[in-house]
């Protein structure tokens, strides 16, 4: 083979190659664009998964009520020591000594967003948000108390008793 043939070969490669580049980088051109403009459009068009873990939170119905007994276990669960649980043990009106809820602390900064916690709570008092804004200026921010003030623990559904035949 001459030197002529293999350059117009080596030649005709070369721009088979080159226009196999550009024809990707066309494609690419014209794509509908997936880039979210941030913070302009966080509440209009910004889309954060269902299942994305961003932040713990304490469920709370409309009468300021929770599900937390302050069994601890989520506090157990925890791997980085994140959430502290404290408690106080009161009397209530039949006489028996139960724990209530004081302080359910949890520290942002130290979270690993594991879900072990949430997975550990035997009454769905607790769950992640889709909240992701997170950053403060001062460490001190990233500690938080979950429980709202004067909230109380929820009643417990009553249970449907057997009917006697």
């Amino acid at each position: 083979m001459s030197k002529f043939t293999k350059y117009i070969k080596r030649y005709w490669r070369s721009t088979e190659s080159l226009a196999g580049g550009l024809n990707t980088s066309i494609k690419v051109f014209f794509r509908k664009k997936v880039t979210e403009q941030y913070p302009e459009n966080r509440h209009t068009t910004l889309y954060i998964p269902e299942r994305h873990r961003a932040q713990l939170e304490m469920i709370h119905n409309d009468r300021n009520q929770h599900h937390c007994v302050a069994c601890g276990l989520c506090q157990m669960a925890c791997p980085n020591d994140t959430i502290r649980v404290v408690s106080e043990v009161r009397e209530d009106a039949e006489g028996k000594k139960k724990k209530y809820l004081v302080r359910y602390e949890y520290d942002l900064g130290s979270c690993m967003f594991c879900q072990l916690c949430v997975n550990a709570c035997p009454h769905d008092a607790i769950r992640f948000s889709n909240d992701f804004e997170n950053s403060v200026f001062e460490r001190d921010k990233l500690l938080l108390t979950l429980n709202r003030e004067g909230s109380v623990l929820a009643p417990a559904p009553e249970k449907n008793k057997p009917i006697k035949a």
